[in-house]
Order: C-alpha cells, then sequence, then structure tokens
C-alpha cells in the first residue's frame, strides 16, 4: 500500500510512532487500560483550562459525529428548547440529528462564508423565551471559517442559556478556554487535532449540567449521563471501546506536548495555512474565506477556471503522495486542503510545487 500524506481535516497523517501504538492487543477490563483512559479523561481538562472539582470529560465509542448526538440526546430535555447556529454542512447536521430526536429548535442560518451576527443573535433569544440552549460549530469544516466563539459566549452568559460547541476542528490546534467562555459543553474527536485515529469522540462537560442530564437520554449507548457515571468510578467504558485507537491517542498527547502544547502546533498550523493560502493565491487558486475569517485548519480553494477538472487533478497530486479533500459546498466548485496531522513545512512547499506543474503542464 502507497504511504500517502492525507491533507484532509481528520482522519490524517499520524505519526509512525501514533501507529505503533495499536500494535499490542489491551483488555477493557485491565487496569493498566483503565489507567490510560483516566490518564486521557485528565489530560483533556487540562487543555481545556478546566479544573476537575467544575469540569469532567467523557469519551464515547464512535467518530465526532456520535460524541455530538450524544449530547444533544442527553443535554436536551423535553422541556427545553436549542438555538441552533449554521453556516455550514456540520452545523446543518446538528439540525438535522434535533430534527431525527424531535428536539424543540430554532436554526438560525447566515451564508456558509459569513459569521453570525451578534444583533441578529440577541434578537432572537430576547423574542424567543423558550430558548434553553445554544449550539454552534467553532470551526466550520465545510469551508474553515472560523467562527465567533467569544461573541457567542458573551450571549449565552448574559441570557443565561447552556453552551454546546462542536470544536471537532480546532480543539488541541488552538487554544479554547473552556470554564473562561462559559462553556457547558466542548465535543472534539480522537483524529483531529490532538493527531489520533478515529474511533471515538469526547466531551468536556460542566458537572452541574451533566449532573442535570440524568434521565433525558432517548437512546442507551449514547447517553453521555450514563458513561460518564461509569466511566468516573475506575475508567470502565461501558461498552467495548476501541482500545488500539485509544492507545494510539494517549501517545498522541504525550507528542503534543513534546512538540510544546497547543500554542506550538497551533503556530505550526498557521505557518502550513498562511503559506498555503499565498502560494496558491498567486496561481489563480483564491481562498472562498476571507483572511480574517479563515481557521488555520482547512482552507476552501475555489476553482480556478470553468475547465478545471477536480477529479484529474486530484488524481496528479495524489500520484505525487498528497491526498486533497473535496468540496461540500452547493452553490460554488471549491475543494479543501487541510494542514493539520503531521504535516510540515516542507510538505506545504512539496504540495505547492506539485500543484504549480499541474498548473503549467494543464495550460500546455
Amino acid at each position: 500500500m502507497i504511504h500517502y500524506k492525507l491533507l484532509t481535516p481528520g482522519p490524517l497523517t499520524t505519526t509512525s510512532s501514533v501507529k505503533e501504538e495499536m500494535l499490542l492487543d489491551r483488555c477493557t477490563w485491565d487496569n493498566d487500560y483503565k489507567i490510560i483512559t483516566q490518564k486521557i479523561r485528565a489530560k483533556l481538562l487540562e487543555l481545556a483550562g478546566a479544573d476537575k472539582v467544575e469540569y469532567t470529560a467523557v469519551l464515547m465509542q464512535g467518530s465526532g459525529t456520535f460524541a455530538v448526538e450524544a449530547v444533544m440526546n442527553s443535554a436536551l430535555s423535553n422541556q427545553d428548547k436549542a438555538l441552533i447556529i449554521t453556516n455550514g454542512a456540520y452545523g446543518e447536521r446538528i439540525v438535522k440529528i434535533a430534527k431525527y430526536m424531535g428536539l424543540a429548535f430554532r436554526e438560525y442560518r447566515v451564508a456558509y462564508n459569513e459569521c453570525p451576527n451578534e444583533e441578529e443573535i440577541r434578537n432572537i433569544l430576547i423574542e424567543d423565551q423558550d430558548i434553553s440552549h445554544m449550539v454552534m460549530v467553532h470551526c466550520e469544516t465545510t469551508t474553515g471559517i472560523l467562527n465567533p466563539i467569544e461573541m457567542v459566549s458573551k450571549l449565552s452568559k448574559k441570557f443565561e442559556k447552556t453552551l454546546i460547541i462542536d470544536a471537532m476542528s480546532s480543539f488541541g490546534g488552538m487554544e479554547i478556554d473552556v470554564p473562561g467562555l462559559g462553556i457547558d459543553y466542548l465535543i472534539s474527536s480522537a483524529n483531529k487535532c490532538i493527531q489520533g485515529v478515529p474511533g471515538f469522540g469526547f466531551v468536556i462537560a460542566r458537572i452541574e449540567k451533566l449532573l442535570a442530564c440524568e434521565g433525558n437520554s432517548r437512546s442507551l449507548s449514547l447517553d453521555l449521563y450514563d458513561q460518564w457515571k461509569e466511566m468516573d468510578k475506575d475508567g470502565k467504558w461501558r461498552f467495548t471501546s476501541p482500545t488500539h485507537v485509544v492507545a494510539a491517542f494517549s501517545k498522541a498527547l504525550d507528542e503534543l506536548d513534546e512538540e510544546g502544547g497547543i500554542p506550538a502546533r497551533f503556530l505550526r498550523y498557521q505557518k502550513n495555512n498562511q503559506n498555503l493560502r499565498e502560494r496558491l493565491n498567486k496561481i489563480g487558486f483564491q481562498a472562498y474565506i476571507s483572511e480574517e475569517k479563515q481557521s488555520p485548519i482547512i482552507t476552501a480553494f475555489r476553482f480556478p477556471n470553468d475547465d478545471f477538472n477536480f477529479e484529474h487533478f486530484y488524481t496528479f497530486v495524489k500520484e505525487r503522495g498528497y491526498v486533497l479533500y473535496p468540496g461540500k459546498l452547493t452553490n460554488e466548485s471549491t475543494f479543501r486542503i487541510g494542514n493539520i496531522g503531521e504535516i510540515d513545512e516542507k510538505d506545504i512547499e512539496e504540495l505547492c510545487d506539485i500543484i504549480e506543474t499541474y498548473m503549467g503542464v494543464v495550460k500546455k
């Protein structure tokens, strides 16, 4: 099998040492394995700047969407109503989750290349007194736009709403002061900025809010409260856990520390992103999101012209060692390039050289 570097928002390119952790088999009931689980939970709180007296970390089998659904399923009772703020496919997926569950909700939608408007959200909260929860994706992977978490946090505090943040593509890659922002539930996944492999998501939850979730769940496997109570005893997951993935994630956390923590990783991602945008702009690839709204995680690029064939371009780049990501917009033709994972400056330079070569060949 050819070794490709993944320029995607997850799964992403991992280190050899993270992959090697999956070569050993582990027992879910064994104390050594339970210690790994508890180490991960404690480290996640540390990365969030959260105290274990006020917050806890709950790990949930499945993809990041499973963790999002577990929060929506457990945090909202039949008497609650969510304001779901959307400007991309992943916010819209939360709306779909709410519909499947029969939750009361209101969607506030803005264009994919625009950030939510503070005054409009404020007016909704004044007008609709039934809203109890606010939900937003921090980095919308559809485009790479970074949504204003501080503004939404301020409004949630002012109007005393429970705040749920999907930080799937940002946590671990940029600093998020969870208690300072008053976030009640932050959701992310093993295979994103912490640079593990797919298999589980996690929720950093305010304990006071989580205690109120008892009995809310409409699902056995997605009951966040029950998962927490079992995991809090000694590190045991309720049902079979992805043991190999958990071990790999523990190693990935160690490597995050070795790199210099979140500030150092953010700097690497940011430099990769800036270099990528600047070089591709010179050869006709315009970023879909304006610079001031752009995250350092993933960038959506418009097709350079009407004759551009993405499948041909994708294959050309892949044959030279790099895997890109299709676009997810309905109104414009785009593709995406992620710069998270074990990707350094040399990789970005080589990728841009490959794309420059492609554009030169196509023009001829």
